[in-house]
């Protein structure tokens, strides 16, 4: 039987970083769902965040694998706009969040795990989602699996008209 958690099967506790983009290899993969791509634009695309912040954090992506934003054409800016907000409407529909944090880390000292492909994380908050686990335990809790928020989104995003 398999497992929903199967995809990744905790594998990021015991390999190292794998070579190549995260971003790129997830699109150029042939399984959307394995890969966490909940929706592709034209220019730009959403995935699920493998190491999610909170349930429901997600990514907005250019296909163009630069650095910083100042690289992008303004149509790719303009998709990854309308995608943030496509993001936040499905989020509140699916999970009914109190807020939002969406932002950009640019550059290791101010926090990015992936430096070289810009991206924009949209994390759904909620009042009270900061708990003693993640103060005294420096973990998080993620009431669902990835692949259960993952089917919850996609369904959500495939509803907007």
């Amino acid at each position: 039987m398999k497992h929903l958690w199967s995809p990744w099967r905790l594998e990021y506790l015991t390999t190292g970083k794998q070579p190549g983009c995260i971003f790129c290899s997830a699109v150029q993969g042939g399984d959307d769902r394995e890969n966490l791509v909940l929706y592709r634009g034209e220019l730009a695309f959403l995935i699920r965040n493998r190491c999610p912040y909170n349930n429901g954090h997600l990514m907005v992506v250019p296909y163009a694998h630069v650095a910083s934003p100042e690289e992008l054409e303004p149509a790719v800016l303009a998709e990854m706009m309308l995608l943030l907000n496509r993001s936040l409407a499905a989020l509140r529909s699916a999970m009914e969040p109190d807020g939002f944090n969406a932002g950009l880390n640019l550059g290791r000292v101010a926090g990015a795990g992936v430096e070289d492909h810009v991206h924009i994380h949209v994390v759904p908050r909620w009042l009270g989602d900061t708990n003693f686990m993640t103060i005294v335990g420096e973990t998080r809790v993620v009431p669902q699996t990835w692949l259960q928020t993952y089917d919850q989104l996609k369904a959500a995003l495939e509803a907007q008209v």
